[in-house]
């Protein structure tokens, strides 16, 4: 057994180091940075919008605090907070990272041949199979059940390298559906707004469901024997702490995917209203044009 003191404000944000991670935010950081800078250099004119910086940056801040703050440690001992820390990773921090508009910097900002590089990658047939948002929906939905009802949750709680590996998917699967659905980085073959409002709709249910199956098997906890081994006078039991983490699922899933919806519905009406005013200002040229 070993023994787990209750989590304090104190305790939760504590530094708790994870290279992996530590790298891969400053990576994330200073490349976007050295891509924000490269870009103002060429582009005075036309200033970056501070909002996408800024929730880039807050984007970071969010895997910081989810993998190098005392949250972490507490990962391995109570599965409502290794929710919470899954929630961090997997939905906020990917939301936030793709309002960055990090593959228009990158357009905007890189040399000549990273630019190149960049839209063969980005326009490979693989690469937008990949990125077609019910594509991008399928691999973030089952990224989730595949945790939660294979043998992977207890390899990843005992093994440190499976932990990591299934932290930077859930990043990166995030990430990918985020970006696929919300249309922030501009691109002519992009799929219609009709069909990323759908694939945002379809995270409503997903929640719903996977919230409920999880508070539904509560009377068999997933992780009991890596759960079950923390010596702790603190806090419910593992079927207790089980449906606290089922519900934090559900309610932040929600609130996740209804605010997804209204980006995704607010961009299709804005879209709309700009060709609007295209067609109203081509037919006025047209009206005021020799009969």
């Amino acid at each position: 057994m070993v023994a787990v003191a209750a989590p304090s404000v104190g305790r939760l944000l504590a530094p708790a180091p994870d290279l992996a991670f530590l790298i891969l935010g400053l990576v994330l950081a200073v490349g976007y940075g050295a891509l924000l800078r490269a870009r103002t250099a060429r582009s005075a004119a036309r200033p970056w919008r501070s909002s996408r910086s800024l929730a880039f940056g807050a984007g970071v801040l969010v895997v910081a605090v989810a993998t190098q703050s005392g949250l972490a440690r507490y990962d391995t001992a109570l599965f409502s907070l290794h929710m919470v820390q899954h929630l961090l990773l997997g939905m906020v921090a990917p939301l936030l990272l793709a309002l960055g508009a990090p593959v228009t910097l990158a357009l905007q900002g890189a040399s000549r041949p990273l630019q190149v590089a960049l839209l063969r990658m980005i326009g490979h047939p693989v690469a937008r199979a990949v990125t077609h948002p019910l594509v991008a929906w399928s691999v973030f939905s089952l990224s989730l059940f595949g945790l939660y009802f294979t043998p992977l949750l207890d390899l990843s709680l005992r093994n440190g390298l499976v932990h990591t590996a299934v932290h930077v998917h859930f990043v990166a699967s995030g990430f990918l559906f985020c970006w696929s659905v919300l249309g922030v980085d501009a691109d002519r073959r992009r799929p219609s707004h009709a069909i990323r409002l759908l694939a945002v709709l379809l995270t409503v249910p997903l929640h719903a469901v996977l919230g409920l199956a999880i508070e539904a098997g509560a009377d068999r906890p997933l992780g009991a024997e890596v759960y079950g081994a923390v010596e702790r006078a603190w806090g419910g039991s593992l079927s207790a702490d089980q449906r606290t983490g089922a519900a934090l699922l559900w309610g932040v899933g929600e609130l996740w995917g209804l605010g997804l919806v209204l980006i995704v519905a607010t961009g299709w009406m804005r879209a709309d209203a700009r060709g609007q005013a295209r067609d109203d200002a081509r037919l006025d040229v047209e009206a005021g044009g020799p009969g």
